[in-house]
């Protein structure tokens, strides 16, 4: 199992609440990405997702679900990207009591949290896994998420993602990752949404979070700010997938898989997740 050798702390707003969270990530000596507060754990796994709206949110299900910790698939992907089989986030005191809680948004991406993994160290090695044998597939409409078994062991999981916005430079948009080449594009792509609609969804309550430096707003013509790379709002979902996908406890990028999908989003990420640890239930031990 791989672990950090040191602990670190760090502080941002929730993307939907705007409150501002302090957490501590430290290293652990069991398999599993977990959340803490006080006395209440919850691990970042399939079973425990009670939502995948806006974001995905997990709660300690087994316990009366009143422990709950939204937005965690950029801290997954940043996880699953450094191969962190093990580690912990505690919240710290907030001096009220929030609904839910949030993983700080931070830049809006895996980037933050990749360099402080980095800075800390790691301890252990990372767990294998066998090679995906057999398609896993999950459709709905227009929608589908495919892993497909590589031909060549030699080679590394890919990703190929679809897009179909209502935007000039989104619109039936492909984006593909490989590990070799683009996995830092893949890293740094903030999140994103379409710029008119912030005002409705903040007076739901959420999006409160939201700047022009953490969120990429999609406008009529463009964006509200300079993309860090070609396609960046199809590169974050990317990076969200490779998150959802690791709540089966086995790192995507380590499956030796072929990943196609199609106009999706979190809620169908989750569905495969669950087809996919399925296959993988004899070899799981989270």
């Amino acid at each position: 199992m791989k672990t950090l050798k040191s602990s670190f702390n760090i502080k941002g707003v929730g993307l939907m609440s705007g409150i501002e969270f302090e957490v501590e990530i430290n290293p652990v000596s069991k398999k599993g990405i977990y959340f803490r507060y006080n006395n209440k754990t919850v691990q970042g796994k399939t079973e425990n997702v009670i939502s995948a709206d806006h974001c995905v949110v997990v709660a300690n299900v087994n316990e009366g679900a009143d422990f709950r910790v939204a937005l965690i698939e950029h801290f997954m992907a940043a996880c699953a990207i450094c191969g962190l089989d093990g580690v912990e986030m505690v919240f710290k005191p907030l001096g009220f009591d929030a609904p839910m809680f949030e993983v700080p948004i931070l830049d809006g991406s895996s980037k933050v949290w990749v360099e402080e993994f980095n800075k800390a160290g790691y301890t252990g090695e990372e767990d294998t896994y066998p090679a995906l044998e057999t398609p896993v597939t999950f459709q709905k409409g227009r929608s589908a998420v495919i892993l497909m078994p590589l031909d060549s062991k030699e080679e590394d999981t890919k990703i190929s993602y679809a897009v179909n916005f209502n935007h000039p430079m989104l619109n039936n948009r492909w984006c593909e990752m490989t590990q070799d080449k683009n996995l830092d594009e893949i890293t740094e792509a903030r999140t994103f949404g379409y710029l008119k609609d912030l005002e409705t969804f903040q007076k739901m309550g959420l999006s409160k979070g939201v700047t022009i430096d953490n969120t990429v707003g999609l406008t009529d013509e463009g964006f509200t700010t300079d993309l860090r790379s070609e396609y960046e709002p199809n590169k974050h979902k990317i990076l969200d997938i490779i998150g959802d996908l690791y709540l089966t406890g086995l790192n995507p990028l380590k499956i030796k898989s072929n990943i196609i999908v199609k106009e999706a989003g979190h809620a169908l990420h989750i569905e495969a997740a669950k087809i996919l640890k399925q296959a993988y239930s004899a070899s799981l031990t989270v």
